[in-house]
């Protein structure tokens, strides 16, 4: 008696997993993606060529995590066209602290090689771990050029 209530208690249970696994999920089929063509009129149209500006400088600090009292050197170059730099350009340079700006006293003007060195004294003008910034321009040919900020973080 106990092997056919067994037999019967597996076919049971048999029975109920092909009836769990007919109600499985669908399967979807993938469509097929559209085909993308390019409109040979696109192909044809052109970006216009930045122009090269005539005068291009940039600046920089010496040192970007100096002390809060430390004395640094903003750096900056000026070039043409060709990359070359252009010496006798008069420079001015404005440090922006956290609650001031100051405007340097130096107007250094550009060596042969486009360079300029302003000396900058933090004393303790921004708070430690709170970036600073020094915008430089050039006056050349009666245009201005205003360079990339120099930066630096008080440690």
């Amino acid at each position: 008696m106990k092997i056919i209530r067994s037999f019967f208690v597996v076919m049971a249970v048999t029975g109920l997993l092909c009836l769990f696994t007919a109600c499985g999920p669908t399967v979807n089929q993938i469509k097929p993606l559209e085909t993308v063509t390019v409109n040979p009129s696109f192909q044809g149209q052109t970006s216009p060529v930045p122009t090269v500006p005539p005068y291009r400088c940039g600046s920089w600090a010496s040192n970007n995590a100096p002390g809060t009292y430390s004395t640094i050197s903003i750096y900056a170059k000026l070039v043409g066209k060709d990359a070359q730099g252009v010496a006798g350009a008069t420079a001015h340079a404005v440090a922006h602290f956290q609650n001031s700006d100051l405007t340097l006293d130096a107007q250094p003007k550009s060596d042969s090689g486009g360079f300029v060195v302003f000396t900058l004294s933090l004393q303790g003008r921004q708070p430690g771990q709170v970036p600073a910034t020094v915008d430089v321009s050039f006056a050349v040919n009666k245009t201005t050029v205003n360079c990339s900020s120099a930066f630096f973080t008080p440690q």
